[in-house]
């Protein structure tokens, strides 16, 4: 069973790194193979996610790509929607978790094929 948390923190550290969500990895592994329930898998992930996030602000923040001035407002916003968010999904039992982010899972391949195709034409 450790040989999966390790998969999954393997998998969603390096996607994560790539700048696409590490979620996308580990919640499926997480939830398919070690049979975690879906909000259980999530809480992992957002952990997870905020030594990656720190690390990928450094390296960012040293190669000046990070915009102060507009941050602060993402950030904000940001914020608000996750604490919104996390109320919704105390109150959805785990299989609605399961299919709401299976649809966003499908949003966003459908987002990154149609980008995809826009890039080469």
């Amino acid at each position: 069973m450790i040989f999966w948390e390790i998969l999954a923190g393997i998998c969603g550290g390096v996607v994560g790194g790539m700048g696409m969500g590490g979620g996308t990895l580990t919640i499926p592994i997480l939830t398919i193979f070690l049979s975690y329930p879906q909000i259980f898998a999530q809480g992992i992930n957002l952990i997870a996610f905020l030594p990656m996030s720190v690390v990928a602000l450094c390296i960012h923040i040293k190669n000046k790509l990070v915009d102060f001035k507009s941050t602060w407002l993402l950030a904000l916003v940001g914020s608000l929607f996750s604490l919104g968010g996390a109320i919704l999904a105390n109150h959805l039992s785990n299989s609605i978790l399961r299919k709401l982010f299976a649809l966003f899972l499908i949003g966003l391949a459908i987002w990154q094929i149609i980008c995809t195709w826009k890039k080469e034409n």
